[in-house]
């Protein structure tokens, strides 16, 4: 979705959170008072503290009483949240936090591969197939490349049966959102070791191979963290 589809309340907090982000405000400094955030944006009191509660659930800002809404500190900030990790990562090449992202992604999702190629059924691996269509069919589509490559992954997850690493889902669907948001690459150097990967994965859970999936997980981990930081 762009900025002109949001609405009113969801283009502010885009705009004041890309603004905390991106240095605009620092941690630990007041933003301004709701009267003047209201004549900025030319909005009511109403939209301006429901702007400051998103914030604050992303815990991007604290409300304190009496003193008003201040930046938090930086070790504070969700960044299991796709919005603001995204933020940062358009805001500031910090090699310190794509090092921790491959670092989770690296404990978590070979793991994730290996449980899925001895557990997955025939449906799941039907719902699998099918997401890796929807990435070839629609490679040269951004957002419907992504969303397909979402649902690859929580197909993947879906097929371990772990009902407690099933809730950390959300958590582990934001972080793989924002990084493919920023590695998507439809060129012809990239895309086809992209697909091939998928494809790799896919196979590997078909038949079973366990030291393949780990394999074919961490060669995707691998190639998007290279992208990462190319670009960033």
């Amino acid at each position: 979705m762009n900025k002109h589809e949001l609405s009113k309340t969801d283009r502010i907090i885009l705009v004041v959170g890309q603004q905390i982000v991106g240095g605009k405000y620092a941690p630990g400094t007041p933003l301004p008072a709701e009267t003047e955030l209201c004549e900025e944006f030319q909005t009511s009191r109403n939209i301006i503290r429901e702007v400051l509660r998103a914030l604050m659930a992303k815990r991007l800002v604290d409300v304190k009483r009496y003193r008003g809404a201040f930046v938090a500190p930086r070790s504070q900030w969700n960044y299991l949240d796709t919005e603001v990790l995204q933020w940062v990562l358009a805001s500031d090449y910090d090699p310190r936090l794509i090092g921790a992202m491959s670092e989770v992604r690296n404990l978590v999702e070979p793991t994730i591969a290996r449980w899925a190629a001895e557990r997955a059924t025939s449906s799941e691996l039907a719902v699998i197939e099918s997401a890796l269509n929807d990435m070839i069919a629609h490679h040269q589509d951004r957002d419907a490349f992504n969303e397909a490559d979402i649902r690859f992954h929580e197909a993947v997850l879906a097929a371990v049966h772990n009902p407690v690493l099933q809730q950390l889902s959300v958590a582990i669907s934001s972080l793989q959102r924002a990084v493919f948001e920023r590695t998507y690459m439809p060129d012809v150097d990239n895309m086809p070791r992209t697909l091939r990967e998928h494809q790799d994965l896919y196979d590997a859970i078909r038949h079973q191979d366990v030291e393949a999936a780990e394999r074919a997980a961490l060669s995707m981990i691998a190639s998007s963290t290279k992208r990462l930081k190319d670009i960033t």
